[in-house]
């Protein structure tokens, strides 16, 4: 797995929203990021987003 910029409990009371919120930050900051869904953990995660 690459960088793991933050996580979140999948469990939040928001579901990802806070984890898409961070990301949506970080990408108008001008680090493109996205979310993961990490099962082995039970998190959102927040990745760089991969340049294709």
């Amino acid at each position: 797995m690459s960088e793991i910029l933050d996580h979140f409990p999948a469990g939040h009371p928001r579901g990802s929203w806070p984890a898409e919120e961070k990301a949506a930050a970080l990408t108008a900051a001008g680090t493109p990021a996205t979310v993961v869904m990490d099962p082995e953990t039970d998190s959102f995660l927040i990745v760089p987003e991969r340049v294709s």
